[in-house]
């Protein structure tokens, strides 16, 4: 089957493919937001307990994802050549609220394998380009395998009130390689959307661009940062939820009665009780045939096993996460050293740091797009463009120091003034300042000198440093 040739079948051709990935996404979804399915427990307990069986959801999926994201702040674009950040990129950006938008796509990107970045044209200024964030949860994007560009994209998305969708208010965006198309859909029963209005923008390429994360060779859409770890999550949950189901029936001491069953016992309005009814209330049963009845009690049972059961699955999440072991709670009566705890993030510091490298490309891309929409014209000059990101790691303020100004103490300094002051980590404006004011510096430094030659020639002492020459003897003079 070819490819749609008009836009109504590019609208229902990527509908449907979205709707065929809906299911695996808003699953993936519900993990991060601690909405786990309840797994491995048997349906007898969910019979006899019911609604009082809640189960015990340990946030790990959220533990990983956000740990990753919590490293990953966009600071600025810049060229090689360049001495400083791009800044009209980063207005565009800032004037967008993409440093607080890109956080969100960046926990979408890592929980549910995408997010994407739009952009389009801004009516009320064209110097700044519209620029959005996208769920994968609402956008679908056509790859050309043999490209690997975007070819076509859709964005479905309602109207809200507060927290209330508003199922009558459906809009749609179709993302074509030369236009943007913008529709709505007229009631909640209707199956068509209508279109409204389009962006005539004449790119040649689509102005979507994916977040991909952990991208293969063979698989563009990405995977989730999630995929290792939820068995285990699940299996800590299932655990979790047995303990709480342990601690309700035998956490406490047991109750006995030889020569009484169930059928012996009934509740408040005469109805028999079954035996989960009977453990519920702490009561163990064992009829006997001589009929006569005794009563004993068992003594409380040891949770232990189900906390050792909880430390080895959160061992296992660490390893294949990259998380160090404090992360998930596991610590020793010996707490680790500075140095210890740093060394135990290095795992997590490189994956953030891969991150940024593929996460960075798409932002590049995105900012191409930016200029295209600026000027009219590809810039070719942002090919070279790069991503500034905030060093991952989390050394302290004194070790930055430290080394920074080494390098630049050096007999023959490897990094210049401004490269030491960027590691330090000051904004470019705050360095812009600082530059002004090292000139003014120099330049009051030059006329100090200038004027202690001047009375040095005349015979007089030299001035002191900063306040000019000095004052003569006699005030006459």
């Amino acid at each position: 089957m070819g490819l749609p040739t008009s836009d109504q079948e590019w609208v229902t051709y990527l509908a449907q493919l979205h709707d065929a990935e809906l299911r695996t996404l808003k699953a993936l979804n519900d993990e991060y937001e601690l909405r786990s399915p309840r797994m491995y427990l048997h349906p007898e307990i969910f019979r006899e307990i019911g609604d009082r069986l809640q189960q015990v959801v340990i946030a790990w999926p959220q533990l990983v994802v956000d740990s990753l994201e919590e490293r990953l702040d966009v600071e600025g674009f810049r060229l090689p050549d360049s001495t400083g950040d791009d800044k009209d990129l980063w207005r565009v950006w800032q004037e967008n609220d993409l440093d607080e938008a890109s956080q969100l796509a960046h926990v979408d990107a890592l929980t549910m394998k995408r997010a994407y970045l739009a952009v389009g044209t801004n009516e009320d200024d064209a110097s700044t380009p519209l620029v959005t964030a996208e769920s994968p949860l609402e956008v679908y994007a056509d790859i050309d395998p043999r490209t690997r560009q975007v070819r076509a994209a859709l964005r479905r998305y309602t109207g809200y009130r507060s927290t209330v969708v508003r199922e009558d208010e459906a809009y749609a965006t179709l993302y074509l390689p030369d236009v943007t198309i913008y529709y709505e859909r007229p009631s909640a029963v209707a199956s068509q959307y209508i279109e409204v209005d389009r962006d005539e923008h004449n790119l040649g390429q689509v102005p979507l661009i994916p977040l991909v994360n952990r991208a293969r060779l063979a698989d563009w859409c990405g995977r989730s940062e999630l995929a290792p770890i939820l068995p285990l999550a699940h299996a800590a949950n299932k655990i979790a939820t047995d303990m709480m189901v342990a601690a309700e029936f035998v956490a406490l001491p047991l109750r006995g009665l030889f020569g009484v069953s169930p059928d012996d016992l009934q509740d408040v309005n005469g109805n028999k009780l079954t035996a989960m009814q009977a453990l519920l209330g702490r009561l163990f049963l064992m009829p006997n045939d001589d009929g006569t009845a005794k009563n004993f009690e068992f003594t409380s049972a040891n949770l232990s096993n189900f906390h050792e059961t909880l430390n080895r699955l959160a061992v296992l999440v660490a390893s294949l996460a990259g998380l160090p072991p404090h992360y998930l709670g596991m610590t020793t009566d010996n707490p680790a050293s500075a140095d210890a705890i740093r060394s135990a993030e290095i795992r997590l510091i490189k994956r953030a740091e891969r991150k940024q490298r593929a996460f960075g490309g798409s932002y590049e891309r995105t900012m191409r797009l930016v200029r295209r929409f600026q000027s009219g014209d590809w810039d070719p000059s942002l090919r070279l463009l790069e991503t500034v990101w905030r060093d991952p790691s989390t050394p302290t303020v004194a070790q930055k120091a430290d080394a920074a100004v080494k390098l630049y103490n050096l007999p023959q300094p490897i990094v210049p003034l401004r490269q030491t002051r960027v590691e330090l980590g000051f904004t470019d404006a705050e360095i812009s300042n600082m530059e002004d004011d090292d000139a003014k510096a120099r330049i009051q430094e030059l006329a100090d000198m200038k004027a202690s030659t001047a009375v040095q020639s005349a015979g007089a002492p030299p001035p002191a440093p900063g306040l000019g020459p000095p004052l003569p003897a006699n005030p006459n003079d």
